[in-house]
């Protein structure tokens, strides 16, 4: 296989980390494209990505870093202490999220994120312990469950009850979503994107997001069409048959920058 198909292989799986780690589509694709673009400038660069996904993830990794310490410095010379705190939150995820995505939205071993992350693997182990205890801190926020398989739905019920939220509804339609939000609107929404009526999940949500800004995670068994980079597209999305880990870390990735657009 070539290095370009190496790369393109594994290209919609870089967005997806890209696009959770930073809470946008816009951003998370645009870092993706600036590593490709480092590459295609660099030889040394461009010759580490042929040993795969981990050297791809390394490699976006360093632009991703790099990039945000150079706006970090830029604004820190003209913000107040709060302003530049709150832009940090809003620019960075923690290592200890970043060690927490790697291991369970991508399924890396320690070992594997740690190398994407430059530090040791039992590092890497410690970090995601801590991640998964703000988890258990975060505050709690009601949600909408739209998916039409009885058992999956009343899975994730389980799964975000133990999180300590609330279910406002659950929704097989996106008519049976209208008429939940007509109620109550959501804090955060997980949605399948095919239906039982043959409707969408993808417009279900579009009827909450006219009503206002609510973090939305997709769940789907094929995210890749949905990793184009070519069209507004969710900026969290979980695999189909999905590990109660990664759902859970998507959940508190979305809430952790709360306001963002789950589409563009």
């Amino acid at each position: 296989m070539s290095l370009g198909e190496q790369i393109a292989k594994n290209l919609p799986y870089l967005r997806r980390y890209a696009r959770a780690l930073t809470g946008s589509q816009s951003t998370g694709d645009a870092f993706v494209r600036a590593t490709l673009e480092a590459a295609l400038a660099d030889k040394d660069l461009k010759s580490s990505l042929e040993g795969g996904r981990v050297p791809l993830y390394r490699a976006f990794n360093k632009v991703w870093s790099s990039a945000y310490m150079e706006v970090a410095e830029e604004g820190g010379e003209v913000q107040s202490h709060e302003d530049a705190a709150s832009d940090r939150l809003r620019a960075i995820t923690p290592l200890n999220r970043q060690a927490l995505l790697l291991t369970t939205l991508e399924d890396f071993s320690m070992q594997e994120a740690g190398e994407i992350m430059g530090i040791a693997p039992d590092e890497v182990e410690g970090l995601v312990q801590e991640a998964v205890q703000e988890i258990d801190r975060e505050t709690s926020t009601s949600v909408l469950i739209i998916e039409d398989e009885p058992l999956i739905s009343m899975q994730l019920e389980d799964l975000v009850t133990s999180l300590g939220h609330e279910i406002c509804g659950t929704a097989a339609t996106r008519t049976q979503a209208q008429q939940v939000i007509a109620e109550k609107t959501p804090g955060l929404v997980l949605a399948d994107i095919q239906l039982a009526d043959g409707s969408s999940g993808l417009d279900a949500v579009d009827d909450i997001l006219a009503i206002g800004s609510v973090p939305v995670i997709f769940i789907t068994a094929y995210p890749e069409r949905l990793l184009t980079g070519d069209r507004p597209e969710p900026t969290y999305l979980v695999t189909k048959p999905f590990q109660e880990q990664t759902v859970r870390a998507a959940i508190s990735q979305a809430l952790f920058f709360g306001s963002s657009r789950p589409l563009g």
